[in-house]
């Protein structure tokens, strides 16, 4: 099978990663891909939103299936594209559909699909310039702190957790009013504040039947001991030693099953992962959010403990009998930690030569903001390798990845030292 993943961080390179292991391959394409991805396949310079370019790969190079992984082609709508030309719709395309992808696309839009199908999240309100002032009138009557959230994609940047009702008010006057995340803040939601642990729980769906992965906890905050400005993720573990048994099945009874039913219920095609950010509070889960793909950092450590063949899974996927194919997890640690450019996540210079990896010996190297010039690697963003390791246990784990992310070296490199303890 040819197979195209789209995307270039640390997710995309565990796709990579863990694609390149199944006997069912045979050629496998990165769109755009980085330095580290070309180990695995091959690199191929599309953007991610060239849906015409990547549709002419794809016939060109007899491509078999396509795996997306950022969100922004799936909230663009890079499925039904795929499905809208007669020469490429019999290409499976591992992803939502463009009203699935609202989801993540639209939080209003996921916030009113669990409120109807009784999906337990926080209590909300959505406002817009039509009716600003009475949401501002709205804040007084909560409690504190309250949670602002743009309506669409913000680059993660579009959430805000508000300590006074003043600055609630300011916040909300400049997402709405003077556009502090453009068109994203056209609409915010005002939301409830959760008091708990947070994790993430992925889910493959075909639509009909699903299973459910690994789960897995990503650190935020720049700064050890979860201070300082929010990242992209700064690492991650899993499983997540306080999701038991009995937590987990409360997700998937409460939680996971409403959400496949509710999909059928509204007649939204769903073909793809489902990441769901929850919030464990005294012991029972709620939904954060919604998001249409996998996570990242957590990809890179729920990959690894997959022992069954992934191009298997994604083909039940595409042929919708997901539920006849094998699944099973390894019962050991993975921890991932990140190293990212000095100044990260404001103002960081890249171009920075990276060495030391090949002494990297117990851990997988994923690339994430990497380029190869003049046959060396440079970093190429603020996130640029993720460090993953599979040990017995949590202990073991979080000594191995923080060993082995400090044998790498670049001109100003950081990573915490921290990903993890919490939880011994």
């Amino acid at each position: 099978m040819n197979i195209l993943i789209i995307g270039s961080g640390g997710r995309e390179s565990a796709f990579a990663y863990k694609l390149s292991k199944s006997p069912r391959l045979n050629q496998l394409y990165i769109a755009p891909g980085n330095a580290g991805t070309k180990q695995y396949g091959t690199n191929v310079d599309l953007k991610v939103t060239d849906f015409e370019g990547i549709a002419a790969f794809v016939l060109t190079n007899a491509i078999d299936m396509v795996l997306v992984g950022p969100e922004e082609p799936l909230v663009k709508g890079i499925h039904d594209y795929f499905l809208g030309r007669d020469d490429v719709k019999h290409i499976p395309v591992i992803g939502p559909q463009q009203q699935g992808a609202q989801l993540e696309g639209s939080k209003d839009f996921s916030k009113e699909f669990m409120f109807r199908h009784n999906i337990p999240t926080a209590a909300y309100r959505s406002f817009d310039k039509s009716n600003l002032e009475e949401g501002l009138a709205y804040l007084d009557s909560q409690k504190l702190p309250i949670v602002l959230k743009a309506d669409g994609l913000a680059a993660g940047k579009g959430v805000l957790i508000c300590e006074t009702v003043e600055d609630a008010k300011a916040e909300l006057n400049a997402m709405i009013a003077d556009a502090k995340f453009g068109d994203a803040s056209s609409v915010v939601v005002i939301e409830e504040f959760l008091k708990g642990i947070e994790l993430s729980v992925f889910v493959l769906t075909d639509g009909s039947s699903y299973k459910v992965l690994p789960s897995a906890k990503d650190y935020k905050r720049i700064g050890e001991g979860d201070t300082g400005l929010n990242t992209g993720g700064m690492g991650s573990i899993s499983p997540v030693p306080f999701a038991d048994e009995t937590f987990l099945a409360k997700v998937e009874e409460r939680i996971i099953k409403p959400t496949i039913d509710g999909l059928k219920k509204d007649n939204i095609p769903y073909k793809g992962f489902i990441f769901i950010g929850l919030m464990n509070v005294d012991g029972d889960p709620f939904v954060i959010e919604y998001n249409v793909r996998m996570g990242d950092p957590e990809t890179e450590s729920v990959l690894p403990r997959i022992e069954s063949d992934l191009v298997d899974l994604l083909e039940g996927v595409a042929e919708g009998n997901l539920t006849d194919r094998s699944y099973t997890v390894s019962p050991k640690t993975a921890v991932t930690v990140v190293l990212v450019s000095g100044g990260y996540p404001g103002d960081y210079e890249s171009g920075k030569e990276i060495a030391n990896m090949e002494n990297v010996e117990d851990s997988i190297v994923f690339h994430a903001g990497t380029k190869e010039v003049d046959g060396k690697v440079v970093t190429a963003g603020g996130r640029v390798l993720a460090i993953t390791t599979l040990q017995d246990n949590l202990f073991e784990a979080l000594q191995q990845a923080t060993a082995d992310a400090g044998r790498i070296f670049y001109e100003r490199k950081y990573f915490r030292k921290d990903i993890g303890f919490d939880l011994i």
